[in-house]
């Protein structure tokens, strides 16, 4: 069986994670959305409600599970029994960054491989960090994450 993790804070989840996880979707048998719990950082949204939201985003597809973990992303992959990690990339800095996370990867788990798919024409410039710096300023993010994940941030904010 092929299963995958996509690890991130997804803090929120945009429609280029969603993008992502639907075209990677007929590669594996099972991808695991796995928040990364971070707590020292202080989110849009808090760590339950990011699960819940990504979940009912997913709750039609058995394919996608939803968890939190702790720690090294290849110490959750060991326990779950995953050899793939998905890693998306919008740009060359991108590259540069998640190369140095992958080959460090493969030092610690060399049974787990990173995939790296590129982000969309027109989704590149998207990221969890324009989208809550948007927001914070009061301007319109409807176009940059899904009706649902909208109405979890509306209820969280």
């Amino acid at each position: 069986m092929k299963i995958a993790v996509f690890p991130g804070s997804f803090d929120p989840f945009t429609i280029a994670h969603q993008d992502l996880i639907n075209r990677a979707l007929p590669l594996f048998d099972k991808i695991y959305i796995a928040i990364g719990i971070n707590s020292s950082k202080v989110g849009m949204m808090d760590v339950d409600s990011r699960k819940i939201s990504i979940s009912e985003l997913y709750s039609d597809n058995d394919q996608v599970e939803v968890s939190f973990y702790n720690g090294l992303t290849v110490d959750y992959c060991q326990s779950i029994g995953a050899n793939y990690i998905i890693r998306g990339l919008r740009n060359g800095t991108d590259l540069d960054y998640e190369n140095i996370i992958a080959q460090n990867n493969l030092i610690l788990a060399p049974q787990i491989e990173t995939y790296f798919l590129l982000s969309r024409s027109g989704e590149a410039h998207i990221s969890s960090t324009i989208v809550r710096d948007i927001w914070k300023n009061g301007g319109d993010i409807s176009h940059l994450v899904s009706p649902i994940i909208l109405k979890h941030i509306k209820k969280s904010n």
